[in-house]
């Protein structure tokens, strides 16, 4: 075989490769069902504005969405089961602050955020409200504070899962009062909730979805909010912020992602769909009563990181600056304080 024959079979190969990828990246919606997987237990707000937007999305795409549940590890495990998932687009992931911003810098989670996941669109953000059981008996924010520091005193606050963002609300919080509340973590927030309205737990850094039904039935006390402003629809509650502690910020959010090497064509697909649904009038006046401001974003520019894609739609930022624990630590009954700074994305 001379030079020339080796050059053309070679072109062909590389045609054929071509047009195999385009095929592939054009074909969508799949062919199969797709699944988008949520982090956390049904029945807490993941869950329920998981499902909201996968009836909408499923409809205009003309495919069934299952909303897939993989609970544990603060939502670490539905982030490591997407990272291993196909590429072909019919899998997606309602990923979450925590095991995509917080948790790879704590403890190994089994995937790099950055190169096993592709980010696709915002999703929505809000801040959470903490609420207490009646049993507690502070009615305020400075009285919650005023018995965590009596001698002896013990006061817990549950997460969503170590390095999720409740847990690190809950830290930071523990930080700016100088108290220690005790992390107790579970696989999502409706278990959490549970335990609260069980009285086996102090307080919770919920999701106003969760936790505001409880409260408007006067099962549970709200003391404060943890955004700077107060929400419109939470008017009645105090901000953290104005209730002793300025500049406290620790606000949530979900975002879709998808795996790594998902075709760049299927994503920017996915992003157009998600983010027509995201700007559906029904859907957003659904998601807002639950107390979840939608936040559809452009797909990140090649190259760019999970982080960034958040920072597009989210005013402010976390950022864990000295010490990080290791895992084994992380998971007792006192974790370590968190040094953590509030500040504006860049």
């Amino acid at each position: 075989m001379n030079k020339r024959q080796l050059m053309r079979g070679a072109t062909a190969l590389v045609c054929a490769a071509l047009a195999g990828g385009l095929a592939q990246a054009q074909d969508f919606p799949p062919k199969k069902p797709v699944t988008l997987v949520v982090g956390f237990a049904a029945g807490g707000a993941a869950d329920a504005a998981a499902r909201l937007i996968a009836k909408k999305l499923g409809e205009n795409v003309g495919q069934t969405v299952v909303v897939d549940n993989k609970a544990g590890a603060g939502g670490n495990i539905a982030h490591q089961f997407t990272a291993k998932g196909p590429a072909d687009g019919s899998l997606l992931l309602f990923g979450s602050i925590g095991p995509l911003t917080i948790a790879p810098h704590l403890m190994k989670v089994g995937y790099d955020p950055f190169k096993d996941l592709a980010p696709v669109s915002g999703g929505v953000n809000f801040p959470n409200v903490l609420v207490v059981h009646k049993g507690v008996g502070a009615k305020t924010l400075p009285e919650l504070v005023a018995l965590a520091k009596k001698p002896g005193a013990r006061v817990e606050f549950a997460s969503t899962g170590a390095g999720s963002a409740s847990h690190l609300a809950g830290e930071m919080f523990n930080q700016a009062a100088r108290i220690d509340m005790v992390h107790v973590p579970y696989k999502g927030g409706a278990p959490a909730l549970q335990d609260l309205l069980g009285e086996r737990i102090s307080s919770y850094f919920a999701a106003p979805p969760t936790a505001m039904p409880h409260v408007e039935a006067g099962k549970l006390i709200p003391l404060a909010t943890t955004g700077l402003k107060r929400p419109a629809y939470l008017p009645n509650i105090p901000t953290v912020a104005e209730s002793g502690y300025p500049g406290f910020e620790a606000l949530n959010w979900y975002a879709f992602v998808a795996p790594g090497k998902t075709p760049a064509p299927i994503l920017d697909r996915w992003n157009t769909e998600i983010v027509k649904v995201l700007n559906d009038a029904e859907v957003k006046k659904a998601l807002e009563g639950h107390g979840l401001t939608p936040q559809p974003t452009t797909r990140a520019p090649p190259g760019a990181t999970i982080t960034s894609l958040a920072a597009q739609g989210t005013s402010s930022s976390i950022l864990i600056k000295n010490t990080i624990p290791p895992p084994t630590q992380m998971l007792g009954p006192r974790a370590p304080r968190f040094e953590v700074t509030i500040g504006s994305w860049s």
